[in-house]
């Protein structure tokens, strides 16, 4: 291949920067990404290339040949500086990265040293263009590099079994740039049509589009709305395996899935301004709805999972992603969505209900997505209200559905009305929900917030039922926000998942609940503590009640979408207000 002339690299506006070590470089679309995180809490000491087909797994490591560089990310492109030397990194498309260098090299290493009959990297030269291949077990594709300018310093472990270090070394003294191809068995020689400043422009260009689309009301008083926007524009992938639409993973780190709630909150916060994607992120569990109409726990590239579920908030998450949308789903669309929620709400009616109990259980704290938090230490199997809750909002909206498409809504109305009465007669003690065995009738309580989820319900709630929650909120509120466990409780661990952390998922649908009860300045203050919370935290996947910092998976989407949620709620109500 003819080597092209490199022009001078340039510096151009790309969007906010951000730490690679909480947020990925990663593209809409696009099942790669760049990042020190190789694995489940696990930061390497160089960045990786990253593939989220067939699971996470880190591919090739990429080292500057410079000790002391540093690394400085944002949405088009990603850069390593060291004095005057440069590396910068660029998507051409969802497969492909374009990675050029100035006075400083480069070392791009398979990841896993030992090849097996079953596992690990393998490195050849490829005749037809020589390009040099990396081939993976693990993701079951080919990485193809193509120098389009200058060439290798060296490669070493070419053809090399067993234990070897498998190297291209891209050089110091001399311009380069490369090409990373992520394929199957064999395409086309590259060659690329645009140039990297050219493709650094489009990337730019693309992203400002989604942030414009999906926050144009942002401003200096939501400063994080930007990179919350790209949170979910990179986390975004193409269909693949049993991704059956476009689909915004919780992460590109290691929760790499959908899981059968988490979806919701990134339907609602992408529906006014990107309106066909976020219709997607709503139905694609639904695409995995098994025979006794129960959507799966999770789904991902290569596995979906049925050995639990997750809350039916669904009936809740549609009022609300239908109430942002310009125009509205035809009738087709709508129809098919009433079958498909009927199913999942059947589901509890018919499966998860003991003989002449009104009240659906839970088998598992997974089952409410708050998998371990203490309304579950007394047992598992439980009736609990926030289950109740939920199912009769979805009721009541597919009584609305019923009426929209012309088909008897009167049966759902008739189930919400008699689940919301056993939920109160059979649950509220006076101050908040407790949980009981379906088997036995035991009667347990706890101090999780979830006893208090209810309020999710808002105006749906007797007043003094709502009041009563409310003033239970508080006692849930630090300076940071909603701690899922009060801290002063026996059983809060600060970094203890359910049992103390502040959650996206959980502010949203309280404060949304406080505000439709009436309770706005409680419901305004939630909302500003997030806001301030994702601001000097990012969007992790929850935080430390006591002090505010990030734990688990730094660029969590459910976070980053509540944020938008709560933060165009707020300045719509401003400009409201005047």
């Amino acid at each position: 291949m003819a080597e092209r002339q490199q022009p001078p690299m340039t510096v151009a506006s790309s969007g906010p920067e951000f730490s690679i070590q909480d947020i990925p470089f990663s593209y809409r679309g696009s099942w790669l990404d760049i990042s020190p995180v190789i694995a489940e809490g696990t930061y390497a000491e160089d960045l990786h290339l990253v593939s989220h087909q067939t699971g996470m797994h880190p591919v090739l490591r990429l080292i500057p040949a410079a000790a002391g560089t540093t690394v400085v990310a944002s949405p088009a492109v990603l850069t390593w500086r060291n004095g005057d030397g440069r590396i910068e990194a660029v998507y051409d498309g969802p497969d492909t990265l374009r990675i050029r260098g100035r006075r400083l090299g480069l070392r791009v290493v398979a990841a896993e040293r030992i090849l097996t009959p079953f596992s690990g990297t393998y490195l050849y030269l490829d005749p037809v263009d020589g390009s040099h291949v990396f081939t993976s077990y693990e993701t079951g594709r080919r990485y193809r590099i193509t120098m389009l300018t200058g060439t290798p310093h060296r490669a070493e472990g070419v053809e090399a079994l067993g234990t070897a270090d498998r190297t291209l070394e891209l050089p110091a003294d001399r311009s380069w740039e490369i090409a990373i191809e992520e394929h199957t068995t064999a395409r086309r020689p590259y060659a690329g049509s645009a140039t990297f400043d050219e493709l650094r422009r489009a990337r730019s260009t693309e992203f400002t589009a989604f942030a414009d689309a999906v926050a144009p009301w942002r401003g200096a008083d939501t400063p994080a709305a930007e990179l919350a926007a790209y949170v979910l524009w990179s986390a975004t992938v193409a269909p693949a395996g049993f991704v059956t639409r476009p689909a915004v993973l919780m992460s590109k780190h290691w929760m790499d899935k959908v899981w059968s709630w988490d979806h919701c909150f990134n339907a609602i916060a992408l529906a006014a301004g990107e309106p066909e994607l976020a219709w997607h992120q709503f139905h694609l569990p639904f695409d995995h709805q098994d025979p006794a109409g129960a959507l799966p726990d999770s789904i991902t590239h290569s596995e979906v999972l049925h050995n639990y579920v997750k809350p039916p908030i669904h009936g809740w998450a549609l009022r609300h992603l239908r109430q942002r949308l310009a125009r509205q789903p035809d009738r087709s669309a709508l129809a098919e969505t009433y079958d498909r929620l009927a199913r999942w709400t059947r589901f509890w009616l018919d499966a998860r209900r003991a003989r002449g109990h009104e009240l659906p259980y839970y088998q598992h704290g997974n089952d409410s997505g708050w998998d371990n938090a203490t309304t579950f230490d007394g047992g598992r199997v439980v009736q609990t209200a926030d289950l109740a809750a939920f199912l009769v909002s979805q009721l009541r909206c597919l009584a609305d559905l019923a009426d929209e498409l012309g088909e008897p809504a009167d049966r759902w109305s008739q189930e919400a009305d008699r689940i919301r009465a056993a939920m109160i007669r059979d649950l509220w003690d006076g101050e908040r929900f407790t949980t009981r065995n379906p088997r036995t009738g035991q009667l347990t309580t706890s101090r999780s917030l979830l006893g208090l989820m209810p309020v999710a319900l808002g105006a749906d709630l007797p007043v003094a039922i709502a009041a009563a929650l409310a003033r239970g909120v508080e006692a849930h509120l630090t300076t940071h926000g909603l701690a899922t466990e009060p801290t002063v409780s026996a059983h809060y661990v600060a970094d203890g998942y359910w049992r103390g952390p502040i959650w996206a998922p959980s502010t949203v649908l309280v404060e949304d609940g406080l505000r439709r009860a009436g309770h706005t300045g409680i419901a305004d203050d939630i909302g500003r503590r997030f806001l301030a919370l994702c601001e000097k935290s990012g969007f992790a996947e929850n935080f430390d009640a006591e002090t505010g910092a990030g734990l688990r998976d730094r660029a969590y989407t459910w976070t980053a979408s509540s944020y938008l949620i709560i933060a165009a709620a707020q300045t719509q109500r401003r400009v409201n207000d005047g």
